[in-house]
């Protein structure tokens, strides 16, 4: 009773930090007319590098994971540049269109990772697999013929960010192997990078509009007390998800992940009031159905190779079936900052 208790805690506060985030992000964009997506994730930035540095040397919260500077160069900074792009284009699609449309399109991201698995790495997934991502891209279709918000530009930002989440999650496999990280750690050494990737445009892009609306903007103390509120908040979140990992299992965060992005969509819908047709409602709650699916296909495949390393099905060292990678850890152990 004490652990589904303790479970039940640490993904409602999950829910709480990760919906309050994408929440507090569009109001800025749209209620503050801070319309400068490469600023606030500067500032997303520069709060979770503070908060990681507090987390693991003042609060002693988890031990830093020592990684050689000659690994920090070759393995983090490429996965801190994918990250970096990811971030930024969340935030520039929250701009243009809204939070329901813009989560259901990051529930895409399983789909893209396997299909760039496949097509790059000539990776093989089983019949289960692919049948998973039907009712995701489905959904995702769906959705998009009939959001009647949509623009093109922050759909496009969407989709771009959803190949990046992809392409984060499957060089995390390749380049962190060896290094048991965290997302405390993950956080840690990722985030100093991303805000020196992002300063130099986001000054240059959008220094000049950014110093305009600072003189402009008529209550400037409480819209700074939001702006940078998100940046500390994005970093609880991070906080949160490695608190979820250690209290659930997998096939739980996969549901609660799921579960989360509809909570998401139905707050957004309450603050914002958007329009949402009935079909597009129907489109995002298959494209969750697909994710969930696609999650237990996974854990259970995962389950049974894990049952089974001397079955004579491992031992066939040349079928395709044996070289079949790790599935994509999609929204598992890493999260958006």
């Amino acid at each position: 009773m004490g652990m589904s208790l303790r479970a039940l805690l640490a993904i409602l506060q999950w829910w709480g930090f990760n919906v309050t985030v994408i929440i507090i992000n569009k109001w800025i964009f749209q209620k503050l007319d801070f319309k400068f997506p490469l600023t606030v994730s500067c500032v997303h930035f520069i709060c979770s590098s503070i908060g990681a540095y507090i987390a693991i040397h003042v609060l002693k919260a988890k031990p830093l994971i020592e990684v050689e500077p000659e690994d920090r160069w070759k393995r983090i900074f490429p996965m801190s540049f994918v990250f970096c792009i990811n971030i930024v284009l969340g935030n520039v699609s929250l701009r243009y269109i809204p939070v329901s449309f813009m989560q259901t399109i990051k529930s895409f991201t399983p789909a893209t990772t396997v299909i760039l698995q496949w097509l790059v790495w000539s990776k093989y997934f089983e019949w289960r697999i692919w049948a998973s991502l039907v009712p995701i891209v489905g959904g995702i279709l769906l959705t998009s013929i009939t959001e009647l918000s949509f623009n093109m530009f922050g759909f496009c930002a969407a989709m771009v960010g959803c190949l990046a989440t992809s392409t984060k999650t499957i060089l995390a496999e390749s380049l962190l192997h060896g290094y048991k990280f965290d997302s405390i750690n993950t956080v840690y050494y990722m985030a100093p990078f991303a805000t020196m990737i992002l300063a130099l445009p986001a000054m240059l892009l959008e220094g000049g509009g950014v110093v305009t609306w600072f003189y402009t903007h008529d209550s400037i103390v409480s819209a700074l007390v939001i702006i940078i509120g998100s940046g500390v908040l994005a970093f609880c979140l991070n906080f949160s998800i490695f608190y979820v990992i250690h209290s659930t299992t997998a096939v739980t965060f996969n549901v609660a992940g799921n579960l989360k992005v509809a909570v998401a969509v139905l707050v957004s819908w309450l603050i914002f009031r958007n329009p949402i047709s009935a079909m597009n409602a129907i489109g995002c709650a298959i494209t969750l159905v697909g994710c969930t699916f696609y999650g237990y296909v996974r854990h259970l495949i995962s389950q049974h190779q894990a049952a089974a390393p001397g079955s004579p099905r491992t031992s066939q060292s040349n079928s395709p079936r044996s070289r079949m990678e790790m599935l994509p850890l999609v929204g598992d152990k890493q999260e958006k900052v």
